[in-house]
């Protein structure tokens, strides 16, 4: 991969508004607080593949659409955040350090 990694504790406390943000993905930047696990660092690596897909622009709108959805059917800030397909397939995988090279296009479609 080539993403570029930035230790920036401050900006992710900035972000911290609806969830605690320990590491964002802002394609092709990874944004963490502080030096990421490698589980971490995988699950910010899928979140490039998904952005990468969409084009950026699909990623976001969609990855909105879902946290409102989440929040309209009443859930709280946390559970709609775990409830996005990209969030869900980021985290079911994490552990799988090799995801990314064998990851079908469009994966997350099969966490919604």
């Amino acid at each position: 991969m080539l993403e570029k990694i930035i230790i920036a504790p401050k900006f992710c406390k900035a972000l911290s508004v609806f969830i605690d943000v320990g590491a964002i993905t802002l394609y092709p930047f990874i944004v963490s607080r502080s030096e990421m696990s490698k589980t971490t660092l995988n699950h910010e690596r899928i979140h490039l593949v998904q952005q990468r897909e969409l084009w950026l622009l699909g990623f976001y709108v969609l990855y909105i659409l879902y946290w409102l959805k989440g929040k309209v059917s009443g859930m709280t800030n946390r559970a709609a955040y775990m409830n996005i397909p990209f969030e869900k397939e980021a985290y079911t995988m994490q552990e799988d350090l090799i995801y990314t090279a064998y990851r079908a296009p469009f994966a997350w479609k099969q966490f919604t």
